[in-house]
């Protein structure tokens, strides 16, 4: 798979957000220390704007811009040879065609390193109105996943959380209820046992912060 296939696999806009804010909310169940997790969504970004990401603490990375104009999605695999490190500007066509709307999010010195050059193998966006997800016209090197696309966006396409399920078991060395993570992918309202069925150590009460912050709803998403 890479950015040509995720362009196809990507659900609708809405439906990325409240997946994201899963990801996270599972993430903040299963490690009540920020610094390991993996996946995050920040409800406060910026003014009318919020972010998920992902991060894996060894360079490779997601963010997706929910903002007024749309979704903006920038990936970086490090080990890519599409990697701007490389040549000290992103990979020819990745970026050419996003819309001027999305101008904050391609410009923005978090997503950037030394020189403000985007720090990004995979590039995709969508504004609202629009019935499909794009990328740039990326002539892509040869290789089973050049961009890194496959693996940076593989937790993130599958609806069921099966992949997060395979993900989480790997990554916390525990076991991990597949009803309690399908229970949070449809946001359905916390409560202390749904919690700690899949972290016995966990307390609602003690994810407030974390919880305010994804913007987890209150009711059934």
């Amino acid at each position: 798979m890479s950015v040509h296939q995720v362009v196809l696999a990507l659900p609708d806009i809405a439906t990325l957000r409240r997946r994201s804010q899963a990801l996270a909310t599972l993430d903040a169940i299963m490690s009540p220390d920020w610094e390991p997790r993996y996946f995050s969504f920040d409800s406060r970004w910026g003014p009318e704007e919020e972010m998920a990401s992902m991060r894996n603490g060894s360079g490779d990375a997601y963010s997706i811009v929910f903002s007024p104009a749309g979704a903006f999605i920038r990936g970086f695999d490090h080990e890519s040879v599409m990697t701007p490190y490389r040549s000290g500007q992103v990979w020819p066509g990745l970026v050419a065609t996003v819309p001027d709307v999305f101008a904050g999010s391609l410009n923005e010195p978090a997503f950037s390193h030394k020189g403000g050059v985007l720090e990004a193998t995979v590039c995709l966006w969508r504004q609202h109105g629009d019935d499909h997800w794009h990328a740039g016209d990326v002539v892509l090197p040869d290789g089973d996943d050049p961009d890194g696309a496959n693996w940076l966006f593989e937790t993130l396409l599958d609806g069921t959380g099966l992949a997060y399920q395979s993900f989480a078991e790997d990554y916390y060395e525990t076991a991990v209820h597949g009803d309690a993570i399908a229970e949070i992918f449809a946001l359905s309202p916390l409560t202390d046992e749904l919690v700690q069925r899949l972290n016995p150590d966990a307390r609602l009460a003690d994810l407030a912060e974390d919880l305010a912050e994804i913007g987890y709803p209150r009711e059934r998403g």
